[in-house]
């Protein structure tokens, strides 16, 4: 049996992946231009494909059925060739969405819901949220309810945002700003990378429960796996698909004072865990063809941070790392939104007499305890997990690996 993805730029798709996880059918990707879509129905030769960007509502017209749920969302993400050769339409965004909000635990029953954008998801965010008994808008570009205008909707309780506003490689970009909305109880971003864009960032600064959308692309290919095998699927291969892409995706940022080990305990991770490895400091020198030490002393530290911003704004974007950073790259802000995107941060600790000081001029030319004191509270604040580094190397690495699953468990984003 022959399935696949259509759309119009898929090369960073996790479906093929998921769906091989699922069930085991052949699942290829369809790149095609809008003026193609017609050839590509007239020839078919699958049995069932998904739809995404842009093409959800576009393929309507090559159908034949649809069902009840694809008909009032206005549009489709999945559809099956029939023996006769006719095709069906369905749409499982609408199921995917659903068992986010519940896996995610807000509540939207009675709650008004603003729905960012007017695309094709946003449809089956606003059948599944009328499902649920929420009050939604749709909130578009050109409306009557627009972005020049919400402060009508002030009121409202949930935010979901279904525009690629935020989405990679244009990250560090949000539709709005959440601290309009002071009664917000739930964001939902149905972008899955970054893990977390600005919107969620902002989101859990405010203390407002919210989640991205790989929960919702894993639970909606589950249902077109169904679809297309003609037969159920153990729903639990939910969590372990969540819980295996998380573990590919998601960065793992060392953090610490200078000589902590980042870069021995990022080296030995990488090897481990079978990720890429990437050292902030080494990356700056290919960048500026200068060492850290070196453009410090040259330029001062002032030019240093604001170079090792620039690169760490760029690894920040990457996932499945493993990334090394200097000791000062919590003293920006800027720094933390950007590896936090798409990371967990882990704060490697080190008894100061024991940190090297040879070739770090920032360590050599100051005492190492006062330096500490001005850090100490940024490592605590930023870090999502706290670990040890006064042993072996290899007794560091696997305190980090457990630290990092038990975090995992609790349902981070």
């Amino acid at each position: 049996m022959k399935c696949g993805l259509l759309g119009r730029k898929l090369v960073h798709s996790y479906s093929p992946q998921i769906h091989g996880m699922l069930c085991d059918y052949e699942y290829d990707l369809f790149e095609k231009e809008e003026d193609e879509l017609e050839e590509f129905f007239k020839n078919s030769d699958w049995h069932g494909i998904n739809v995404t960007i842009p093409y959800k509502r576009s393929v309507i017209p090559f159908l034949d059925e649809m069902s009840d749920m694809a008909r009032r969302a206005g549009s489709v993400n999945t559809i099956i060739k029939r023996e006769d050769g006719s095709f069906y339409g369905d749409n499982t965004d609408v199921y995917g969405f659903m068992m986010t909000v519940e896996k995610a635990g807000i509540d939207v029953k009675g709650k008004k819901a603003l729905i960012l954008g007017s695309g094709g998801a946003s449809g089956a965010v606003m059948t599944a949220l009328e499902s649920m008994g929420a009050i939604p808008f749709i909130i578009s570009r050109t409306g009557e309810n627009n972005y020049s205008n919400l402060y009508l909707h002030e009121d409202a309780r949930i935010i979901v945002n279904t525009t690629p506003v935020g989405m990679y490689p244009d990250t560090g970009k949000a539709a709005l700003d959440l601290k309009v909305f002071p009664n917000c109880k739930g964001v939902i971003d149905i972008i899955y990378n970054p893990a977390r864009t600005e919107l969620l960032l902002q989101a859990e600064e405010l203390g407002i429960p919210c989640v991205n959308g790989l929960y919702m692309l894993i639970a909606q290919a589950y249902k077109s796996a169904e679809i297309f095998a003609g037969h159920n699927i153990e729903e639990s291969k939910i969590d372990v698909i969540l819980d295996e892409l998380t573990g590919s995706m998601q960065n793992i940022i060392l953090v610490g004072m200078p000589g902590s080990g980042k870069s021995t305990m990022a080296s030995k991770l990488g090897e481990k865990l079978g990720l890429t490895v990437k050292d902030a400091d080494v990356e700056i020198t290919k960048a500026v063809g200068r060492k850290p030490s070196l453009i410090i002393t040259q330029d001062g530290e002032a030019a240093f941070r604001d170079i090792e911003s620039e690169v760490i704004a760029d690894l920040g974007k990457g996932s499945g790392m493993v990334i090394a950073t200097g000791g000062g790259a919590v003293l920006r802000e800027c720094n933390y939104r950007a590896l936090h995107q798409n990371g967990i941060i882990v704060w490697i600790r080190r008894d100061i007499d024991k940190l090297p000081t040879g070739d770090r001029p920032l360590s050599a030319g100051q005492d190492l305890n006062v330096m500490y004191e001005k850090r100490e509270p940024l490592y605590k604040k930023y870090a999502d997990v706290i670990v040890d580094n006064n042993g072996t190397p290899d007794e560091t690495v696997c305190r980090i690996i457990s630290e990092i699953k038990k975090t995992r468990s609790k349902g981070a984003i």
